[in-house]
């Protein structure tokens, strides 16, 4: 065994080889066969010239003399001993391996032994069968070339025969054929009638004119009728149409020109469709999809027109939905309809997909759905209008304490819960995980969006023409401009003011916080156009609508008094004018209608009419009525007394402390009210400085103004402003006088007392 330091087999490979030999040893194999196994780096072959003799041990030509000389030579005495020892345990491990391959393999041995001998037993024998078998063999070929060689010419005779048989039978069916055809018609089996009559065509045309003439012209006048038949089931409009596809199928067979049935059997389906439009129970979207088919396998060339008819039926089917949303329907109605139309469409597509039919219900039912939530908000719009309308219609007459109060939050509620059920209704479109609502949910989204966004902004447009202000140019607005002013109830423009307050306030933030909960992740919009929803903008928006009407509808009421006061100061010659001998009439009217502006007030605007008193508005300053320099130029004698008084009204305005009279108008009761006051009595000042007064003329304006000023303490608790305002009606009667001699303070009083005495006797009515 080799024992170089250069080869370092392993153990698993030496035993592998320590197996082969033994085995080959056993078996009694060649040596040398044995012995050329692979050479391995660690046993190269013996035919190798660098073999060494200590690495030849496992080869065929191993030499025990040559191997012995070797090693003593290379070899000193420990290590011969070593190498000893270790052949000897490699001996004794060859021995142990040798005897546990003989126990193992003993049975195998064994039975192989005996199946050895089995098969030499049964062979003895075989050898006599198979040559018996060979003997027959033999003699069955001999006796089926006989058999063959004697029925030679009998087998000609009979496939001649079967030839002639077959031709007969031929014969026979072309003779035949006629009454074949006649049982077929009377069976309306055409089928069968094509298929035997295409069968003898080629017979009919090689002897048609000779041997089978009659037979000929009997058949094709039988088919003559099969094909009147054929073309009355194709025209007849109760057969189905798959009976009329068979009997064009048929008609093509037997080479007739069904082309020329074409635009009639188009024509038929046309009115199919228009019937399946109009009566969608009769028929099934399944069966204008066999139709289709049918017609495609008819007519190929027929794809285009086809294509126009599948387009012309669902264009009229959605004209049909767009024509329902004129009436307002629930969003789950026209969904369904729509999912309906979606899935027809997907169903023709299947036949005819060069139509684009989903494409095309695609983009019509997008523009639908846009339809339908415009409709909504139109719809929403109206509403309110309608219950403004309502109280409009009723303004002119007289209304009770809590009829203006009722009207507006009616127009709240409208306003508010209309935009609650619009966001549940438009929920229901993006409610579900359809096809369809998957491809058009961010655009319904964004038009959502859209939607309150133009509806907020066509509302505050509607307000400005239903109070007679219009905002746009156009020509309804400029129509509406044109509208008088006594003809818009001013009861409308201040719920409109207040109406604006309720959006801004109320309803935006509503919308605003429904809107991100459900309708949030829409995308579709362009960003170049911004957000769909601006809710700050509307509330800008709104903000500067409410400030204008509510300043509109003082401007109307201060326009309508100031006509009345007009009517006062222009009617009369003041310069004429008689002794004053009680309060004009007109300062009872002039306080009905400033009731008539506090009860509309006090019923649409919050806040109460304070009845505590303070010296000021913005400013303080001394009224003309508690100043003892005007009481005392009010008791001097008449000797000079226009020069005087005239230059002591200029000395005291130039040292009264400037009054902030007209501030800008809350949305309150008390601010409304003291407001259109003011105005009111700044007209009147103007209005007395367009006339020229007598001395009854002013006295006559210095006893209304002294009765307005502690009437007019009912209505605002502004006091100073309204004293100083009468004060300037005064002092402009004073300008205007040519003999400003005003009337005794105690005279003054008896004629104030004797009106309220009498404003007391006929009660609260007056």
């Amino acid at each position: 065994m080799a024992t170089t330091a250069g080869a370092a087999p392993t153990a698993m490979d030496e035993k592998a080889r320590r197996t082969r030999d033994l085995l080959a040893s056993f078996y009694n194999t060649d040596p040398a066969a044995a012995g050329a196994v692979p050479a391995s780096p660690a046993r190269p072959s013996p035919a190798a010239s660098s073999v060494s003799p200590l690495e030849s041990i496992n080869s065929a030509s191993f030499n025990p003399d040559v191997y012995m000389d070797v090693l003593v030579q290379q070899s000193n005495l420990e290590g011969l001993l070593q190498g000893h020892v270790k052949m000897a345990a490699e001996i004794k491990n060859l021995d142990t391996d040798l005897q546990m391959l003989v126990y193992e393999n003993y049975n195998k041995f064994i039975s192989a032994t005996d199946t050895i001998k089995r098969m030499k037993t049964n062979i003895v024998g075989m050898e006599t069968n198979m040559e018996q078998l060979l003997g027959k063999i033999t003699s069955v070929q001999s006796r089926s070339d006989t058999v063959n060689t004697s029925l030679f010419n009998k087998r000609e005779n009979i496939e001649k025969l079967h030839r002639t048989r077959n031709l007969l039978r031929k014969v026979q069916f072309i003779y035949d054929l006629p009454t074949r055809l006649n049982k077929c018609i009377k069976a309306e089996a055409y089928a069968d009638a094509v298929k035997f009559f295409t069968g003898a065509k080629p017979i009919f045309e090689a002897y048609g004119d000779s041997s089978f003439q009659d037979c000929k012209k009997a058949s094709e006048e039988a088919m003559g009728l099969v094909i009147q038949h054929l073309q009355a089931k194709l025209y007849s409009d109760s057969e189905p149409i798959e009976a009329r596809a068979e009997a064009v199928v048929l008609l093509k067979q037997l080479n007739f020109p069904v082309d020329n049935l074409k635009s009639n059997l188009l024509e038929k389906l046309e009115d199919c469709l228009l019937n399946f439009q109009n009566e969608p129970t009769n028929a099934s979207i399944g069966d204008i999809s066999k139709t289709f088919r049918a017609y495609l396998i008819i007519f190929p060339d027929s794809e285009r027109r086809l294509i126009e008819l599948a387009h012309a039926l669902f264009t009229n089917r959605y004209e049909t939905v767009r024509e329902t949303l004129k009436e307002r329907i629930p969003s789950t109605d026209l969904l369904a309809m729509l999912r309906g139309l979606w899935e027809d469409a997907t169903a023709i597509d299947e036949v005819i997909p060069e139509a684009a039919l989903p494409a095309f219900s695609l983009e019509t039912t997008r523009d639908i759905i846009r339809q339908h939530i415009a409709t909504a908000f139109l719809h929403l719009q109206t509403e309110i209008s309608d219950v403004l309308i309502r109280t409009h219609s009723t303004s002119n007459e007289k209304l009770e304490e809590s009829q203006l109060q009722t009207a507006m939050e009616k127009s709240k509620i409208k306003v508010s819960q209309g935009c609650i059920d619009l966001l549940q209704e438009f929920h229901h479109l993006i409610d579900g995980d359809t096809e369809l609502i998957v491809k058009l949910k961010g655009l319904i989204i964004d038009w959502v969006q859209e939607g309150f966004q133009d509806f907020f902004q066509k509302l505050d447009v509607h307000f400005h023409l239903l109070s007679g202000r219009s905002k746009s140019l156009s020509q309804e607005s400029n129509t509406m401009d044109s509208v008088q002013i006594d003809k818009i109830p001013t009861v409308l423009v201040l719920m409109l003011a207040q109406l604006c307050v309720f959006i801004e306030q109320t309803t935006i933030p509503k919308v605003t916080e429904d809107l991100a909960a459900s309708f949030s992740g829409g995308g579709a919009r362009s960003y170049e156009y911004g957000p769909p929803f601006v809710p700050g903008e509307i509330c800008r928006l709104y903000r500067s609508s409410g400030e204008k009407f509510l300043n509109h509808y003082i401007n109307m009421k201060t326009q309508k008094i100031s006509k009345l006061l007009n009517k006062r100061f222009s009617t009369p010659i003041w310069i004429k004018h008689k002794e004053p001998r009680e309060v004009n009439m007109f300062v009872d009217l002039l306080l009905l209608e400033f009731n008539g502006v506090v009860s509309e007030v006090k019923q649409i605007l919050p806040g109460l009419i304070r009845r505590h008193r303070h010296s000021d508005s913005t400013g303080s300053t001394t009224s003309s009525r508690s100043n003892p320099m005007r009481e005392d130029m009010l008791n001097r004698s008449n000797t000079n007394r226009t020069r005087s008084q005239f230059l002591e009204n200029h000395l005291a305005k130039l040292f009264e402390q400037k009054m902030e009279i007209f501030t800008k108008v809350e949305y309150t009761q008390e601010s409304v009210i003291s407001a259109v006051l003011k105005l009111c009595l700044k007209s009147l000042q103007e209005f007395v400085r367009l006339q020229t007064f007598n001395r009854s003329g002013f006295q006559q304006i210095q006893l209304d103004m002294e009765f307005l000023k502690s009437s007019l303490k009912e209505f605002i608790d502004d006091e100073a402003a309204i004293s100083f305002l009468l004060k300037e009606v005064n002092n402009a009667a004073h300008e205007r006088c040519l003999d400003p001699i005003p009337l005794e303070a105690p005279i003054l009083d008896k004629l104030i007392n004797a009106k309220l005495a009498k404003i007391k006797e006929q009660g609260p009515n007056v």
